[in-house]
């Protein structure tokens, strides 16, 4: 079954380290890492960065950033155009890609950067705490429009955060840390149905959900 996967515990347990463990960017000490019985290189991924700032290639029009991918992957011109005027299309983006990036607002930075890792359709999406260094307006439509991808495509994301509401509200299952050494506390599973809004906030499995996870929460970090 495809999920969003989000992960949450104390500060410096190592959320971060963990996903880009799973990604490939952080060399493993033992063991291995399989995505449904496929090793990473068998697997196509995307990754969205915490610092879009520095994730973006600043010489590159926005546009170019988000086509990258997919001219790495030697896809010819027309292909790489349908494609992002498929995720223009997906994301409503009503500013200009042709700027360069940091011509654009923070919001439209990370929009673009998420864009950039779904142009090449990945099987799993990993995302270092995306709403980071977004205002909360941003949040709420970059939130909507990740639930939208999902349903639409069945990526399975992996969602490091360190907002408790944010965590619960997108995931299917949220990953509990414990402080380090890090092991899992806990798997809590959250199965409202999507498209959740805002009114999902107040729905009693969503409060259920959220406290039982900040009791968890709470009793880790007091060990």
């Amino acid at each position: 079954k495809y999920r969003i996967v989000s992960v949450f515990g104390p500060n410096g347990c190592g959320k971060s380290t963990l996903i880009n463990m799973i990604a490939g960017l952080v060399p493993i000490d033992a063991g291995q890492i399989l995505f449904d019985g496929k090793s990473l290189a068998e697997t196509k991924i995307g990754y969205v960065f915490q610092n879009y700032r520095e994730a973006m290639f600043p010489w590159m029009r926005t546009i170019d950033n988000i086509a990258y991918p997919l001219k790495l992957e030697g896809k010819s011109k027309a292909e790489v155009d349908r494609r992002v005027q498929e995720l223009v299309a997906s994301f409503d983006v009503k500013f200009d890609l042709a700027r360069y990036p940091y011509e654009l607002s923070g919001g439209q930075q990370q929009t673009a950067s998420i864009m950039r890792a779904l142009a090449p359709n990945p099987e799993v999406l990993f995302l270092d705490e995306p709403f980071s260094a977004l205002d909360f307006e941003m949040t709420l439509f970059i939130r909507e429009k990740l639930q939208e991808v999902f349903m639409a495509t069945g990526t399975t994301m992996m969602l490091v955060s360190h907002d408790l509401e944010e965590a619960v509200y997108l995931a299917d299952e949220v990953l509990l840390l414990t402080k380090r050494p890090t092991r899992i506390a806990e798997i809590l599973r959250y199965d409202d149905p999507r498209p959740r809004t805002v009114a999902t906030l107040s729905e009693p499995s969503f409060i259920h959900a959220k406290k039982r996870s900040l009791e968890i929460f709470q009793r880790e970090v007091r060990r």
